[in-house]
């Protein structure tokens, strides 16, 4: 099976003065601004780590409740933020880390097994294993 989706972005203009869109194959986003001041100095707005965050926190809580239901197991909630760490590297800026913390609401789950799924999920998750970046993770299980 393969499966392809697409994003799409254009930029006009020079790295601090310009401006871009950003567009996805689905609509759900479309021509969404970014520029280097959203990116770099906090301007309020998106930008491509806050876009790699949400696409990693959606596919981990997927990945985790198919491990979970695997286990025989029905979350109720699996809440997850992932906060994408930008740097300065050797030769230029790199996405150095992303530490994903999640919150779920697993009926009839002890922690033993929470944990177990958890780490599963952050090891397998297809975006986890798209990024070259350290990956932590805080799991908690609620209620």
């Amino acid at each position: 099976m393969s499966i392809k989706k697409n994003g799409s972005a254009v930029w006009k203009g020079g790295l601090k003065d310009g401006q871009g869109t950003v567009s996805s194959q689905s609509g759900t986003l479309s021509d969404v601004p970014y520029s280097f001041a959203r990116r770099f100095e906090g301007e309020a707005g998106s930008n491509p780590e806050e876009l790699i965050g949400a696409a990693h926190a959606s596919c981990y809580s997927m990945a985790l409740s198919m491990i979970l239901g695997e286990a025989g197991y029905t979350p109720e909630r699996i809440a997850t933020q992932a906060t994408v760490s930008l740097e300065e590297v050797e030769g230029g800026f790199g996405i150095t880390a992303v530490h994903l913390e999640t919150r779920a609401s697993v009926p009839g789950a002890d922690e033993a097994a929470f944990q177990d799924a958890a780490n599963k999920a952050k090891e397998g998750c297809p975006v986890s294993k798209l990024l070259n970046a350290e990956i932590s993770l805080d799991a908690k299980l609620e209620g």
